[in-house]
C-alpha cells in the first residue's frame, strides 16, 4: 500500500467523534469506519486574520465554547504556517491547490504581469506589455452593491439569491488581456494549477464555496467550472445603515452581518440545498466559507464602542473578543446543523486561516506612508535616467512590500533595493505619536534574481515581483490612522495561523507541534474524500504531503 493509502485506511478506521458538553448530542458513539452508503464530506472554514495564539487564548479562556470543543475533538497543529506573501488570495489558493505562489502564479489580489496587456485593450498589435492584475472588487459590474451588479431587488436582505456562478458578475473590460488571443484573462484562467474542487467534481462529487469577491471564481481552477455553487457577496460594497458609512469591513457589526449571510449559505448546503435554498441538490462533498469578522476587529482602532486589536502582546482586546465569540457561535450553529441532518458522523471539519495579521503587540505598531518612499524612488531613478518614466510600474504594500518595475534589469532592481534600504523617516504609533523608522521599515529585501529565487521561479518570470521586502516587526504601510494591523508580509504574526482537523474520522485530544503548512490542507482534503492527491498539479510538483492525522 502507498503512504497515502495507508494513511487513508488509518484515518477512516479512527474513532472520530465530536466530544465535550457542547457536542454531546452531536455524536452518540465513535464511528469505526467510513460508511459505504454516504460519501465522506469535508467542511473547510477559514477565519481570516486569526493566529494560533488567538485560538490558544480563546480556548483557554472559553473552555465551553464551540471553538474549544472543535479543538478538543480533533487534531490541532500548533506550528502551522500560511503562504508568503500572506495575502488572502494566495493563502486560499494554497489550501485548495497544494501549491505556493511561485507555482500557482498568484502573489496577491493586486499584482502585475509583465507579459499581459492592459485592461480594455481591443487591438493588441503594437501594445506594450505590462498590466495590472486586479482580482478585487474592482472587477465587479457594480462594486458598490453587495450582489456585485447582478441587479437583485431588496438588497442586502435578498443577497442569498445571488448567482452560484459569479463569473458573469465580472466586467471583462477590467480584466488584463492575453496578447496571443487578444481576449480578457478571467481569474480562473490566470491560475496555473488545478484545484481540489476540479478533482472532486471530476470524481462525480458536488462542490461549493463562499467567499468575498466575484473574482474568487479563480478557485474554479483553469476549467472555470470546478465549483458547482460559488456564493460571493461583495464585502467591499456599501453597507447601508451603519455609522461608519463605508463598506462592510468598516464596522464590526456590519462584518458580522456579512459573515452571517455566508453562514446561512453553508447551513442551506448542509440541509441539502443550494446556497439560495431554492433547489434540493444534496450536501456538497467539499464546501465551506471564510469569516472576515476577526480580521476587521484586528484592523479597526475601534468599532461599536469597543477598542479593536490587542490590549497587550497576544491578548485580544474587547472588540476582537466579541468577534471571536461570534465566530465560535456561528461554527457551533454549523456543527448543530450537521448533527440535526445526521451528517456529523460523515463530515470532517478543517479550520484554518488564509493569513494572520501584524502586529499582535500594539506597542510594536509603526505606520509608514509608503507613497513618499515610492515617489522618492521614482524621482531618484529619473535623475539618473532623464528620459525614463517611473521605475515602479506597480506596488502592493501592506505589512510587506511588493514592487514590479518598468525596468527589470539587475541595475534597476539593485538600485531600487539600495534606495529603499537607505531611507529613514517618521511614522506613527498606535497612539498617533511620531516614531522614527530606518531602511524604509524593511528588514530584508529580495530584488531581481534573488526575489525570483525566493519564490522558486526563474528570473524574468512575468508574474514574480521584482522586489519583495520583508518588513520590520510591527510595520504597516498606510497613510492614515484607520488601521492598526495588516497582512501580506512574512513576519510570524502574518504566518502562524491555526490549523485544526476535527469531527468524523479524526482522533480526539491530539496536539501536533511539528511544523506544517496550510497548503497541506489540499492533499488532505482529497485523501479524506478517498481521492488521489497527486491529481493536483501543486501536490505533484511541490511534493506536498498530507497533514499527519494520527
Amino acid at each position: 500500500m502507498t503512504r497515502r493509502t495507508l494513511r487513508l485506511a488509518a484515518v477512516l478506521g479512527s474513532a472520530g467523534m465530536l466530544g465535550g458538553a457542547f457536542f454531546a448530542q452531536a455524536v452518540a458513539s465513535p464511528l469505526k469506519s467510513a460508511p459505504t452508503s454516504k460519501p465522506h464530506d469535508v467542511l473547510v472554514l477559514s477565519v481570516d486574520g486569526m493566529h494560533q495564539s488567538d485560538l490558544q487564548w480563546y480556548v483557554s479562556t472559553h473552555p465551553g465554547s464551540a471553538l474549544a470543543q472543535l479543538v478538543e475533538s480533533g487534531t490541532q497543529y500548533t506550528q502551522a504556517s500560511t503562504t508568503v506573501p500572506s495575502d488572502s488570495l494566495p493563502g486560499m489558493i494554497a489550501q485548495f491547490t497544494g501549491g505556493a505562489p511561485g507555482l500557482t502564479g498568484v502573489y496577491g489580489d493586486d499584482a502585475w504581469n509583465a507579459r499581459l496587456l492592459p485592461p480594455g485593450t481591443t487591438d493588441c498589435k503594437g501594445v506594450k506589455p505590462g498590466a495590472k492584475v486586479d482580482f478585487t472588487e474592482d472587477l465587479d459590474r457594480n462594486k458598490s452593491s453587495i450582489d456585485a451588479g447582478e441587479g437583485l431587488g431588496g438588497l442586502p436582505g435578498s443577497v442569498l439569491q445571488m448567482s452560484g456562478a459569479p463569473q458573469k458578475l465580472i466586467d471583462p473590460s477590467k480584466l488584463p488581456v492575453d496578447p496571443k488571443t487578444c481576449k480578457p484573462v478571467y481569474p480562473h484562467s490566470y491560475l496555473l494549477v488545478n484545484t481540489v474542487f476540479e478533482v472532486a467534481q471530476n470524481a462525480g462529487l458536488r462542490t461549493a464555496w463562499s467567499d468575498d469577491h466575484a473574482a474568487d471564481e479563480i478557485l474554479n481552477g483553469p476549467t472555470g467550472t470546478g465549483i458547482d455553487d460559488l456564493f460571493t457577496p461583495e464585502i467591499n460594497s456599501d453597507a447601508p445603515g451603519y455609522p461608519a458609512g463605508g463598506d462592510w469591513t468598516t464596522d464590526s457589526k456590519a462584518t458580522e452581518q456579512y459573515d452571517n449571510t455566508k453562514v446561512q449559505a453553508v447551513l442551506n448546503e448542509i440541509d441539502g440545498f443550494n446556497h439560495q435554498h431554492s433547489d434540493r441538490v444534496g450536501t456538497p462533498s467539499i464546501f465551506g466559507m471564510n469569516f472576515q469578522a476577526v480580521s476587521t476587529a484586528q484592523k479597526l482602532p475601534s468599532s461599536d464602542g469597543l477598542s479593536g486589536g490587542y490590549v497587550s502582546a497576544n491578548v485580544p482586546g474587547p472588540l476582537l473578543v466579541k468577534s471571536l465569540d461570534f465566530v465560535s457561535d456561528e461554527i457551533g450553529r454549523m456543527v448543530s446543523e450537521l448533527h440535526k441532518r445526521r451528517l456529523d458522523k460523515t463530515t470532517t471539519i478543517i479550520l484554518s486561516s488564509k493569513h494572520g495579521q501584524s502586529p499582535t503587540d500594539p506597542k510594536a505598531l509603526t505606520r509608514i506612508d509608503d507613497a513618499p518612499l515610492l515617489a522618492g524612488l521614482n524621482a531618484a531613478w529619473k535623475r539618473l535616467h532623464p528620459s525614463a518614466g517611473n521605475l515602479v510600474a506597480h506596488s502592493a504594500d501592506d505589512d510587506g512590500m511588493m514592487l514590479w518595475l518598468s525596468d527589470r534589469s539587475p541595475a534597476a532592481t539593485d538600485f531600487a533595493k539600495s534606495y529603499l534600504l537607505a531611507q529613514s523617516g517618521k511614522g506613527t504609533t498606535i497612539d498617533n505619536a511620531s516614531k522614527a523608522f530606518t531602511h524604509s521599515g524593511l528588514d530584508t529585501v529580495y530584488a531581481g534574481a534573488a526575489a525570483a529565487k525566493y519564490f522558486g521561479v526563474k528570473p524574468g518570470d512575468a508574474r514574480v515581483p521584482d522586489l519583495f521586502g520583508v518588513s520590520q516587526p510591527g510595520v504597516v504601510y498606510t497613510a492614515g490612522t484607520g488601521e492598526i494591523a495588516e497582512h501580506g508580509g512574512a513576519q510570524p504574526d502574518d504566518l502562524n495561523v491555526p490549523l485544526v482537523i476535527s469531527g468524523a474520522f479524526t482522533p480526539n485530544h491530539v496536539v501536533d507541534t511539528a511544523p506544517v503548512e496550510t497548503k497541506q490542507i489540499a492533499p488532505t482534503i482529497l485523501t479524506l474524500l478517498g481521492l488521489d492527491p497527486s491529481l493536483l498539479v501543486g501536490v505533484d510538483k511541490e511534493h506536498t504531503e498530507d497533514l499527519p492525522i494520527r
